[in-house]
């Protein structure tokens, strides 16, 4: 039976939590590009939370065991609320290295202890669906996050206000809930994350995927744009589009999940993907970029869902939570190498560098899921 209850507290906690995203990562890039900042520049601060990924997963499981998940959640969920707020606080660029590193470490603790929640509350049957309608509530809070930043303006603080406020609020939501994974004390195997990249590699890489994905649209895909000659509103609206696309189509993907092959799904999606980055350059002053732009984000927003499902559908507990941390390093690993290889390409190889990585990703997911049993789940993720 699902705790409905605590599944919708959690799945609000963690939409506010894209809402704050969605408003205040646009906001960081495009206040340093008005500040003179080269596009390498701004990539090297898109990637300074993915450093913060790679200590937080490692730092997730020992605190959830301390401290228990709901309080472990509550508490990243404070500091990344202090994070957000000490960027309006403190408008330099080396100091907001310090603050997105800080945000990136909270943020990771909420991410992996949040998604192992909703899939323990999730029954087998129910899995793709909850998975799914969980992905498009936090693509829509990520949606509405540039549009809401659109009316409030770029030029003062009040957008790093509401997200932090927001975050609080995701805090407030997780008072007395129940139904969390059951974290143990003792330590993880060395080797874990290694062993769960060798067991399913298509997996891990579609996680490396979309979170580089995620990543450079909210930070970015704003400034490349600006530079192909769209304006900045246009911007932020083909923004808009883009996530819009990935929300809509995770519930009908959720639930197709839950009844046909997941691993042709997944393949799919690194189709779609593939063909939809290769054609960005081509219709991005079309009209036609309307209809590309959801395409492009539901194909990658597809791979992050499906993954989650199948994890979920095997982990239960402890292994579930130590499961999700290995995703976790994962994303680190996309949101460190995505903006920094794509802001290196733009800059000194090509104005597209952003689109075209993105294909070269979804060309290497799918010679992942064409080697067989690409999409088993085996081995222990301790």
């Amino acid at each position: 039976m699902v705790r409905w209850t605590t599944y919708g507290a959690v799945t609000g906690a963690v939409v506010l939590v894209g809402l704050a995203l969605g408003l205040s990562l646009p906001l960081v890039s495009l206040r340093l590009d008005q500040w003179g900042y080269g596009q390498f520049a701004i990539g090297v601060m898109a990637a300074m939370p993915a450093i913060g990924v790679l200590l937080g997963a490692r730092l997730t499981h020992a605190f959830a065991a301390r401290c228990g998940t709901p309080r472990s959640l509550q508490a990243s969920l404070l500091l990344s609320a202090a994070s957000v707020a000490g960027l309006a606080l403190w408008p330099d660029y080396g100091l907001w290295l310090a603050l997105r590193l800080l945000l990136g470490i909270s943020l990771t603790v909420v991410f992996v202890l949040g998604e192992s929640w909703i899939n323990q509350l999730a029954s087998d049957a129910w899995r793709g669906r909850l998975v799914a309608l969980y992905g498009t509530a936090f693509s829509l809070s990520q949606l509405c996050g540039p549009l809401l930043l659109s009316v409030l303006g770029t030029a003062g603080d009040r957008a790093f206000w509401l997200a932090a406020a927001l975050l609080v609020l995701g805090c407030l939501l997780l008072l007395g809930r129940d139904g969390a994974p059951e974290v143990g004390r003792h330590a993880a195997g060395a080797g874990g994350l290694l062993g769960f990249c060798r067991g399913q590699p298509a997996i891990a890489w579609a996680v490396v995927l979309f979170a580089a994905f995620d990543v450079l649209v909210l930070t970015l895909l704003p400034v490349y744009l600006l530079h192909e000659g769209i304006a900045q509103a246009s911007a932020l609206r083909m923004l808009g589009a883009l996530v819009l696309g990935n929300a809509l189509l995770q519930l009908p993907l959720g639930l197709l999940a839950d009844r046909l092959p997941r691993a042709a799904l997944f393949r799919t999606c690194g189709l779609l993907l593939l063909i939809s980055s290769l054609s960005l350059p081509l219709l991005l002053h079309s009209a036609l970029v309307w209809l590309l732009l959801p395409l492009l984000g539901a194909s990658a927003g597809g791979l992050y869902t499906l993954a989650l499902v199948l994890v979920g559908a095997r982990y239960r507990d402890d292994a579930l939570v130590r499961a999700n941390a290995h995703i976790a390093l994962l994303w680190g690993v996309g949101c460190l190498l995505g903006p920094l290889s794509s802001g290196a390409a733009s800059q000194w190889l090509s104005g597209h560098g952003l689109p075209l990585l993105l294909a070269g990703g979804a060309a290497l997911f799918l010679a992942l899921a064409a080697r067989r049993g690409a999409f088993e789940l085996r081995g222990d993720p301790r």
